[in-house]
Order: structure tokens, then sequence, then C-alpha cells
């Protein structure tokens, strides 16, 4: 054991030149996933060039207005009402970003939804490139057996204590990124790092704030009127073709674990016009799976009909910029 590990000792791993000298792990919880919903608390642990951490921050965010799934993220109106608001969190937020790789899983929605806040104040966010670790655990390899945090986590072995609080999220990501991190180092292997380009242009729709309680109060799965979506108003436009935008009205179906509630996953593809399916068929333009090999009946008839496939991390890239429908 002792010749083990000096031999470890003696040959470290050799970090390629072109990777990044800092990383912010990032987690933030929301309201929702629609491009008017708002962060309600964030957290960022600052790691270096190796991965190892140097600091981490911790803030709840006061997003005037209803908090959304409680029984999610736990944090109700009344444990929101006297925190800051995010203008006066976004400098030390910034801080903690700038000259730093944002890493996250499914980082494109923690970016967005980054980025649509410091839009909202009249800022950029400082961050330049994003790399999320749902993608990097696919270049790896690892032998997960779906892409929830909780797969990464167990599958390094780091203990959850707090599921959907950013602050032990963050934590949790940041202790598997480390030894992501030396197996890519160690393998060679390419970070799928990614652009992040600042935000311009956002809007808003007026969301009532609720009362005491509001949707705090409600149960999983009746936070929202009714459960029955309206039907899609636009017409189908076929499938969706590898290296295009999604169009509006195109038929989306979704199959086994996702890292995001599956339920605000479909409320976010509606949002954006698309028509959320329940099934495959010949007409359907598109399935979201992070695991294509599986056997389900929705996998198996998209090889059949070959259809279309994406992750779900690839599926909320598209989302940030779906085509408007014809006419």
């Amino acid at each position: 054991m002792l010749e083990d590990r000096a031999t470890a000792v003696s040959t470290p791993t050799r970090w390629p030149a072109a990777y990044p000298q800092g990383y912010a792990v990032v987690d933030v919880e929301t309201t929702g996933l629609a491009r008017d919903d708002r962060i309600i608390s964030a957290a960022v642990y600052r790691l270096d060039a190796r991965g190892e951490v140097e600091d981490h921050w911790y803030t709840l965010v006061n997003p005037e207005r209803d908090p959304g799934p409680v029984w999610i993220h736990g944090l109700t109106s009344e444990v929101l009402e006297g925190a800051p608001l995010f203008a006066d969190v976004a400098e030390e937020f910034a801080a903690r970003l700038a000259g730093r790789v944002l890493v996250a899983h499914n980082a494109v929605f923690d970016w967005q939804m980054i980025a649509r806040e410091y839009a909202r104040v009249r800022r950029e966010a400082p961050v330049r490139q994003r790399l999320c670790t749902i993608a990097l655990s696919k270049e790896l390899g690892l032998p997960l057996p779906n892409f929830k945090l909780e797969s990464l986590a167990a599958h390094f072995g780091v203990v959850q204590q707090r599921a959907h609080h950013a602050l032990d999220d963050a934590r949790v990501l940041a202790e598997a990124f480390r030894p992501s991190l030396v197996a890519a180092a160690a393998g060679d292997v390419r970070l799928p790092l990614l652009e992040c380009r600042p935000l311009t242009e956002w809007s808003d729709r007026p969301v009532p704030r609720q009362a005491s309680g509001g949707y705090g109060g409600q149960r999983p799965g009746s936070w929202r009127p009714s459960r029955k979506r309206p039907a899609c108003p636009h017409p189908n436009p076929g499938r969706y073709e590898e290296g295009k935008r999604l169009k509006q009205g195109m038929r989306v179906a979704f199959s086994g674990d996702t890292s995001t509630e599956r339920e605000l996953l479909e409320d976010r593809a509606t949002e954006a016009g698309l028509h959320v399916a329940s099934s495959i068929s010949r007409l359907t333009s598109l399935l979201v799976t992070n695991d294509p090999d599986s056997g389900t009946s929705k996998t198996v008839k998209a090889r059949q009909f070959g259809t279309p496939v994406v992750d779900e991390a690839a599926f909320g890239q598209l989302l940030a910029d779906v085509e408007p429908a014809d006419g």
C-alpha cells in the first residue's frame, strides 16, 4: 500500500495547458423553469485549476412573487420575505463568477436564469464559458444509471444532505466535479466548454404575488390551476433536424429520468410553443432522453420510426432559441 501511494505521488496528473484556471460551481433554486421565473436562492463554490475548493457563498433572494414549487425547494413566501433582492446581491454574485468557468448540473438552465436576472438589473454576468457536468459525465463514459445529481454524487461517494438546497447541491457538485476533472486530465479528455453569451433582451409577464401561503400551501401536483395542457396552437412543422433550431408546433416527447422535475420541464416546452406528446408516433418531432439505449417503449418506438433523439442538456440549449411558427 505504501508503494502504491509512493507511485501515485511520483506520477502526478498532467493537467492539459488548455484547461481553465478556475471554476465557479453554481446551483440556483428558482420559482420554476419559464423565462419569467426568478431565482430564489443561489450558491457558488469557487475552485482552483485542480478543482480544490477555495471558498463558498450562499444567499436567499426575494423574487417579489410567489416562490413556486415549495415542496421541491422548501422556501416559502415567509422565508423569502426579508431576503435581499437580486439587485442587492448582484455585485457579490458577480465577484464570485468573474474570470471563472461556470460549472453546473444542466448548466444551460442555471446560466439562462442567472443571465436573465442580470439583464433585469441592466448588468451582464461576468461569465464567458460554462461546463455542464452531465456533458462531462458523458465525455468520461461514467457508468451512471441516469444523469441526476444524486447518481453522480453516489458514483463518487459524495453524501447528499439536503437535496434541492442550493448550498448543499453546489457542495455535492463541487465534490463530484473534482474527481471528474482529475479523470478528464489524466485521460486528456476534452472539457465540454460552451460559450456564454450575455443576454440583452428579455420579457416578463406580470405574475401576481400570492398572499401568505400561496403555492407554498399546495400539495405536489396541485400548484398550478390544472395539469391538463392546452392544445398547441401551432401546426406540426415536422421532425427536428440536427444542427437546426426547434420550431413552434414540433411534437416533443420525454422518456426516462431527468435532472429537472419532469412536469416543470414539460411546462417550459409548452411555454416555448412546443407540443408535449405523451407517446411516440411517426409524427413525433423529437424524443428527449438521457438514456437512448434503454428499452422503454418510447425509445424502442423512436428507433423504429427513426425519431431524432437528444439529451436533456441539449434540449435545454435548444429551448433557448425556438423558431416562431410560420404565419
